[in-house]
């Protein structure tokens, strides 16, 4: 699928022609997403299929590692234009800022997507949010190794070995919260559904929750 986030800066030229009461939001997310083991084994470095498949359960294979499940740290960046005081869209970008282990291998999780959003219920402080729309859903994968000069000096280098990139349709509501007239937090709950994104990991369903900070223009 073409990389739908490359047009998410669009959104933020239509206020030019959307009317003066059309309100832009942009905030910064911190969170977490899951998802369970594929149950697959990769070969490690030392073996004489290196990075192949393998199965875990194999009791002859020394050097298959299983594939781990998904968890950890998520880091996202935001922004929405509301034209009228329900309806508007967005985007939405979260990813791992580094690396975890998979199997012998390092990878990267990221889901993007640009959604319609609907708010049910707006008040001064307090707005319930529904999205939904699409993206993609990337695992990115590396290779780390080190080597030495003698026993003083090493250095470890990373690699890329590849990625896997699936279209994604995605639903989330959260409960933006004013702190002041501008900035707000957004306790947000998503749901990512990517086709084929079990040849990685376990489900092709993807709970996330991520807490947005933020900042509004306009007025509420």
């Amino acid at each position: 699928m073409k990389k739908v986030w490359f047009y998410a800066p669009l959104l933020f030229c239509l206020p030019v022609v959307a009317h003066a009461q059309a309100a832009v939001d942009f905030g910064v997310g911190f969170g977490s997403a899951w998802d369970s083991s594929s149950g697959q084994g990769i070969e490690g470095p030392l073996s004489i299929n290196a990075f192949g498949s393998c199965s875990p359960s194999a009791p002859v294979d020394q050097f298959c590692e299983k594939t781990p499940s998904l968890n950890g740290f998520f880091l996202g960046f935001s922004g929405d234009i509301m034209f009228k005081e329900k309806f508007g869209a967005g985007f939405e970008g979260n990813f791992q800022p580094s690396r975890e282990n998979y199997g012998p291998l390092q990878s990267r999780v990221s889901f993007i997507d640009v959604n319609a959003i609907y708010q049910p219920y707006v008040s001064k402080r307090a707005t319930i949010q529904l999205q939904g729309g699409i993206g993609d859903a990337r695992t990115s994968f590396a290779f780390s190794q080190s080597s030495c000069v003698g026993t003083v000096v090493c250095t470890t280098g990373t690699q890329p070995v590849g990625n896997a990139t699936h279209f994604q349709v995605h639903v989330g509501v959260g409960v933006q919260i004013g702190i002041t007239d501008h900035l707000f937090i957004r306790p947000q709950f998503d749901l990512h559904y990517a086709p084929s994104f079990d040849n990685q990991w376990g489900n092709n369903a993807v709970p996330e929750a991520t807490v947005w900070v933020g900042y509004h223009f306009g007025s509420r």
